[in-house]
């Protein structure tokens, strides 16, 4: 497969102390790479986590919702190449087996266990293929690092991504690592396929779920690569705590702003790899709205615009058509009024109060589109409403990968 030219190289990324990686090859499709990730937490780790709102989830959705509240972990099992999702009692047989064997190999009660699959739908989980990989990556427990397990846990991802970020929490030092895979079917309406964070920091599971939510809600949840949203999207955090510093329980706690805040520009990161590796992608694109009556409008306009194939497509040939992002605006619905709105690609407008700004010269636009990354941006003039959503321009390569998905 050929790498997104949008990559980024992978980044040098910290141990993270209480996290222990293996990684093994179930065979889920006919290859030989790894495509189950086994990972062992140390005792009393925290976990949150968001799940897609598709009303089709997987079984591992379901039971990631079932066992989240509790608020703890001991292991985290994935698989890729099979999403195990529209799939029936047989589906949740095979991944209740898998994770009954996680936890007896970890010795822990089962639903200290959080599992994810990625892939095919509609393909129920082969149960043997399921015990056997997870045993096998438990063999390797210990072996395997953030590099192979990002690598795991792919599937039309044309390069691995991971982030890094890194707080002060009491005076103690704390880094957190993330892992995600997506490239398709990303219009998650919580979360971005499958994300995975692991931090050595200590943090009650309620302050985790809460500012987890926060990070999601301006980071995840507003990228977009082809509004289809994924039966199986999920992002965990998990907090183990082995950095020895205080435990950061609420907003009070020494540390919490500093931790809520590498902890969203961590999502922010990984977030926006998912759309640099968007398929068939060309074009990383940014859309800023302002001016909305108030925010949650302005977030709607703007995954309103970053869905359109039609200003999807024309970025992708370079073409500086605002009125396809006029149109986009019209139809989201939202408060607007044709005689204040503007736009600009880039830092220049090209249109205001309705019509073509006087003396419009097309040529900086075009070179602005001509870049690898491209901003647009509209102000309503209605209000102070804000939103800033990523997406990707639609090319040949995105019908290609997805009409030979399956074979």
């Amino acid at each position: 497969m050929t790498i997104s030219p949008l990559a980024t190289p992978f980044p040098s990324l910290p141990a993270i102390g209480g996290v222990r990686i293996g990684t093994a090859t179930a065979g889920y499709k006919p290859w030989t790479r790894a495509d189950v990730l086994l990972i062992k937490f140390a005792e009393g780790t925290a976990v949150a986590g968001v799940t897609t709102r598709s009303r089709c989830p997987s079984p591992e959705v379901e039971l990631c919702r079932e066992r989240l509240p509790q608020g703890r972990a001991r292991g985290l099992v994935v698989n890729a190449g099979n999403s195990n999702a529209f799939t029936g009692a047989a589906g949740r047989a095979a991944a209740l087996a898998q994770g009954e064997a996680a936890a007896a190999l970890l010795g822990c009660a089962t639903d200290a266990i959080f599992q994810a699959s990625t892939g095919v739908i509609g393909v129920p989980l082969p149960r043997d293929k399921a015990v056997a990989g997870v045993t096998a990556a438990h063999a390797a427990l210990g072996a395997g690092d953030f590099a192979g397990a990002t690598a795991a846990i792919g599937t039309t991802d044309t390069f691995p991504k991971a982030a890094h970020a890194s707080a002060l929490v009491g005076g103690v030092r704390v880094e957190l690592v993330g892992i995600i895979k997506g490239s398709g079917m990303i219009a998650p309406d919580m979360a971005t396929m499958l994300g995975f964070i692991f931090t050595d920091a200590a943090v009650e599971p309620g302050f985790l779920r809460a500012i987890l939510a926060a990070a999601n809600a301006r980071s995840f949840s507003c990228i977009t690569v082809d509004g289809d949203t994924s039966t199986s999207d999920t992002v965990l955090a998990f907090a183990t705590g082995a950095a020895g510093a205080p435990c950061i329980t609420g907003w009070d706690s020494a540390g919490a702003d500093a931790f809520a805040a590498a902890l969203e520009d961590l999502c922010g990161q990984l977030a926006r790899l998912v759309v640099r590796d968007g398929e068939g992608a060309t074009k990383l694109i940014e859309v800023r709205v302002a001016g909305a009556v108030d925010d949650a409008s302005a977030h709607r306009v703007a995954m309103s615009i970053a869905n359109s194939p039609l200003v999807k497509t024309a970025i992708a040939g370079g073409d500086a058509n605002w009125g396809r992002v006029v149109m986009a605006v019209g139809k989201a619905g939202e408060p607007a009024e044709r005689d204040r709105l503007a736009i600009s690609f880039g830092t220049t407008r090209v249109a205001e109060a309705g019509a073509v700004v006087p003396g419009y010269d097309e040529a900086p636009v075009a070179a602005h589109l001509a870049g690898s990354e491209v901003a647009i941006g509209v102000d309503l003039g209605m209000g102070t409403g804000r939103a800033r959503v990523w997406t990707c321009d639609l090319t040949h390569g995105y019908i290609s990968i997805n009409a030979d998905y399956r074979s």
